[in-house]
């Protein structure tokens, strides 16, 4: 019964949360307009069903992951979380006023919560458990090098350029960049995926679970994701300018920081459950995939999308970030340089990565 109840759950909340965001959009309710008692409805009603869609979606990310095998499985849920994400900071970006720092803050807080927060999970819990765990050194250094080199072109550079004013580049340097970007990523997702696989696969344990897993089901699975993720996109653009209007109504100062940190936190909810659920099975390897495989796909994708985006509708873009974020930016990619230069981790390895995460937290509400 229990098992029924869980395909039935599977198969209608991609559906729901599709048709409750086209519901919202064809009634002509929006975030500005409206009694306030319908749009706390909506909006409670709009949260619920996300939240618990993106829960179904992992189900169905993890069966198509499965089939296809790593480190294919990985780039899966990676890609489908990078659409999730520029769809929301593009539509927020044209949500009212010109807000140029909101892409920034929210690339920003991903690569923070991945690098701190959900490999900081993965080695804690993996290592209490397992005492000591493996990893490939020459697929995480990997990783690290075109975090390094995106993070800094991106959201460090910008800062120093002459061009324009300080924390902002000129339409010929954003193009730049953004080719230099893309260009790198597809190198790197060549590489893990057809040069250099094996850099990437820890051991054979997973590809023996991929040999036997069920074929039925996989095309439903895949089908069903993409309507999930569609179905997400549309409710949490409609719940995060909720949560902007509602900051700036209030005179919150930090509205930007908080609203992308609230972003990347939806998006990545998916991928930090799954690279927590691979750490405990012993898997450190695929969740160190997931996790920073996110934080590059979000520089190496998300700013070149922005980036169109504002120039094509000419609203003003902000990458530079300031003194303090810069510090914790370069404490978290060194802390996991530290962190990958050995093969064994442990709990406490993990432990420095959660306290630089709650830092990063704290000083979003307290800068």
């Amino acid at each position: 019964m229990r098992g029924f109840a869980r395909s039935v759950t599977s198969y209608a909340m991609p559906l729901a949360a599709l048709a409750m965001a086209v519901a919202v959009r064809a009634s002509g309710l929006s975030v500005d307009e409206g009694s306030l008692s319908v749009r706390i409805f909506v909006g409670a009603l709009s949260s619920a069903i996300m939240f618990t869609t993106i829960f179904v979606v992992l189900d169905h990310a993890e069966a198509v992951a499965h089939r296809v095998g790593e480190p294919y499985g990985t780039l899966v849920l990676t890609f489908a979380v990078t659409a999730i994400e520029v769809s929301i900071i593009v539509s927020m970006m044209l949500h009212g006023d010109n807000n140029p720092t909101l892409a920034r803050e929210s690339v920003f807080s991903t690569v923070m919560i991945t690098s701190t927060g959900v490999v900081g999970m993965c080695l804690t819990l993996g290592g209490w458990r397992h005492r000591k765990q493996a990893i490939v050194r020459q697929g995480t250094s990997a990783y690290l090098a075109v975090l390094v080199a995106l993070t800094v072109m991106t959201l460090i550079l910008p800062t120093y350029t002459r061009t324009t004013d300080p924390g902002t580049f000129s339409a010929a340097q954003l193009g730049f960049v953004s080719v230099l970007s893309v260009l790198l990523y597809a190198s790197f997702v060549f590489a893990q995926t057809v040069r250099h696989r094996d850099d990437f696969i820890e051991g054979l344990a997973h590809e023996a679970s991929v040999r036997t897993a069920p074929h039925a089901g996989i095309s439903a699975s895949a089908l069903l994701l993409v309507i999930g993720l569609i179905g997400i996109v549309m409710l949490a653009e409609q719940v995060a300018a909720s949560v902007e209007d509602a900051l700036v109504a209030y005179q919150v100062t930090q509205a930007d920081s908080i609203v992308g940190a609230m972003i990347a936190g939806l998006v990545l909810l998916p991928e930090a459950i799954s690279a927590i659920r691979a750490s405990l099975n012993n898997e450190l390897q695929r969740g160190l995939n997931v996790a920073m495989g996110s934080a590059c796909a979000t520089i190496g994708l998300t700013i070149p999308a922005v980036a169109a985006a504002s120039l094509v509708t000419g609203r003003g873009l902000t990458l530079g970030l300031p003194e303090a974020d810069a510090v914790l930016l370069i404490l978290a990619l060194f802390i996991c340089n530290v962190s990958f230069s050995n093969e064994r981790t442990t709990f406490l390895t993990g432990m420095v990565h959660i306290v630089v995460f709650f830092t990063f937290v704290f000083l979003i509400f307290i800068p």
